[in-house]
């Protein structure tokens, strides 16, 4: 296991998925390519494929959700990477209406925390 593709191979294919509108697309494409680092960050780390595929999926979730958000008040305008970080926090990820349970509701938010302190950890070298 090296890449996002090892566990997940639709991974490249999120953007068309998640798309509503064509525009989605490219900006799909860069939420992505945000969170390829941090995706072979936890491959680095050793992590169980079962691990990573559950943290995968509920990225899979905080990206629709972005370009549900993106698509539906037509602002494209922040940079993908940007909204990624703004969508994150300590506390963990935005509402996802796909979410029905406490237990999948905490795993999701365990993930945007992981991912909100890998991208101010990787902002603060670069």
């Amino acid at each position: 296991m090296k890449t996002p593709e090892d566990i997940c191979p639709d991974f490249p294919e999120w953007p068309e998925r998640w798309q509503s509108v064509k525009k989605d697309i490219p900006y799909g494409r860069g939420l992505l390519q945000a969170m390829r680092p941090f995706v072979v960050h936890l491959i680095s780390k050793g992590l169980s494929k079962k691990t990573i595929r559950t943290h995968l999926d509920n990225l899979w979730l905080l990206g629709g959700e972005i370009i549900r958000s993106v698509s539906n008040f037509d602002n494209y305008s922040i940079p993908p990477k940007e909204n990624l970080m703004r969508s994150v926090d300590e506390d963990g990820g935005p509402y996802c209406r796909h979410i029905h349970s406490e237990a999948h509701q905490r795993s999701y938010d365990a993930t945007c925390r992981k991912l909100y302190k890998f991208l101010l950890a990787t902002r603060q070298k670069g």
